[in-house]
């Protein structure tokens, strides 16, 4: 752990204080292979904490859970063209097996849908055989050309991807959503992130979907960051790769199949909406620590009435499943702490002295307030289980703040140039579903549609760069 703290501020460098939260706080490391980072041990807490919500989630929903090779043959990945087109520019391939040449090279999973869909053919026969419902949990490499930032962009990360199959497009439009709405239960309930729903475009739209939906959070310095996708792949890789089925009159149907998906980059929202120039900020549900416990002493004589104090804190909270470490550590001062966990982000911080000692209190600080508070010792977990819901929904609300003053409604090109330099966010403007007027505004000025609203907004100009008649409210953002 570095002694030294953030030394800029978020509002001035954002770029420079997000690299150095993630390294101080030991969340990533920078790994020997270029583009890629090392997931320390306190990320890959968070990471945990989203598998379980999401695998408790899936579950209930009927899904399983199975794992595929992470070696695609190249024959595979070319059956689904508009595919194949859309991830070889990323592609990692092994061509050398131990010292001999391989025959065919092989992809290193950018995803699996290839692979996934060429066993569905083999496993789906008649109506009976479907719906199929599969997640997997697993790495994805993808050879980023552009700069790498820890967590958004990097060449090798951590992610879920569900595929599933359906004997209708009804049965396939209801998964897509509903995998979508729980994505939006998980960013907003467990990482307190308010986002836009919505649908992709067709020009940024999944590599093969039938159509693409999308979760879109804004960060602090304006530009949107995609949450997490969940995709209607029609029939096209069923008819790829000839996946049928029998159904109850002896005729053959393609399958509808649908892939969806949130990986680490999460984390890196996380940082990015709640952190201060001290650090982190952690939603208590997230925070691998939700409590710290600090004794503090001052004379050898204290130290072990206080450490006893301490340790029955931590085992109170503990048995009422608070997330909690007692820093009993002696070579460090309790000042040195409140700034290394501070740092860290965890929730609420417990202090114990000598005073509290005397008064059979404890003193509690919050994180995200910095407010502190004097606590009677049988009140201590019910105290501590009151704020930690408030800190929570006081993140959630601050980041709603954030989200709506950066949503700004514009009615002509030069406001939207304008807002877009000036303020940034997303843009809510109006649009004549025109592929050109969306790509020539992308050439012009670095921002896409991120979202068409799922619940269609009346359009209240004409289209926002060629002035015709406009059939769609949408949002536009610059996006990581």
């Amino acid at each position: 752990m570095s002694e030294a703290g953030i030394t800029v501020r978020k509002s001035d460098q954002f770029s420079e204080w997000y690299t150095q939260v993630i390294l101080k706080s030991e969340l990533a490391d920078y790994a020997p292979v270029g583009g890629c980072i090392i997931f320390r041990e306190y990320s890959y807490a968070m990471w945990e904490k989203i598998q379980e919500y999401l695998n408790k989630r899936f579950k209930e929903t009927g899904h399983m859970n199975a794992y595929f090779p992470m070696l695609i043959p190249e024959e595979l990945l070319k059956k689904e063209a508009e595919h194949f087109k859309g991830f070889v520019p990323e592609c990692a391939w092994v061509t050398i097996g131990g010292d001999k040449e391989l025959k065919e090279r092989l992809a290193i999973r950018p995803t699996s849908e290839v692979i996934i869909y060429s066993m569905f053919k083999k496993w789906i026969r008649g109506k009976r055989d479907l719906p199929i419902k599969l997640n997997q949990w697993c790495n994805v490499v993808r050879w980023e050309t552009k700069a790498t930032k820890p967590f958004l962009r990097t060449r090798e990360f951590l992610w879920q991807e569900g595929h599933t199959a359906h004997a209708t497009k009804e049965e396939a439009d209801e998964e897509a959503l509903k995998m979508l709405m729980i994505y939006k239960e998980l960013v907003e309930d467990l990482l307190a992130i308010p986002v836009l729903v919505g649908r992709k475009t067709e020009s940024e739209k999944f590599a093969g979907a039938f159509y693409s939906l999308a979760l879109e959070a804004i960060m602090p310095d304006g530009k949107a960051l995609q949450m997490g996708t969940s995709h209607n792949l029609g029939q096209n890789f069923s008819k790829a790769f000839d996946i049928k089925f029998l159904d109850e009159r002896g005729q053959s149907s393609y399958v509808w199949t649908t892939s969806w998906g949130v990986s680490t980059r999460l984390i890196g929202a996380l940082v990015m909406v709640h952190g201060d120039d001290k650090g982190l900020v952690l939603p208590p549900k997230v925070a691998p620590y939700q409590v710290v416990i600090v004794p503090i002493f001052y004379k050898d004589v204290e130290r072990g009435l206080i450490l006893n104090k301490a340790k029955e804190a931590y085992e109170a909270l503990k048995r009422d499943d608070v997330s909690v470490i007692l820093d009993d550590r002696l070579e460090y001062t309790p000042g040195w702490k409140f700034n290394e966990w501070e740092l860290k982000g965890v929730p609420l911080r417990i202090e114990i002295g000598p005073r509290d000692v005397e008064k059979g209190q404890v003193t509690i600080a919050r994180r995200d307030t910095f407010q502190r508070v004097e606590v009677k010792e049988s009140d201590l977990v019910k105290k501590v289980l009151e704020i930690l819901e408030d800190i929570q929904m006081n993140l959630f609300k601050r980041a709603k703040k954030s989200l709506d003053d950066h949503i700004t409604t514009v009615s002509t090109y030069e406001e939207f140039k304008e807002v877009l330099e000036n303020k940034g966010g997303f843009i809510r403007a109006c649009w004549c579903l025109n592929a050109e007027c969306e790509r020539i505004i992308k050439e012009e000025t670095g921002a896409t549609i991120r979202i068409v609203p799922l619940d269609k907004e009346e359009p209240f100009t004409n289209c926002i760069y060629c002035e015709g008649e406009a059939k769609e409210v949408v949002y536009f953002a610059r996006a990581y």
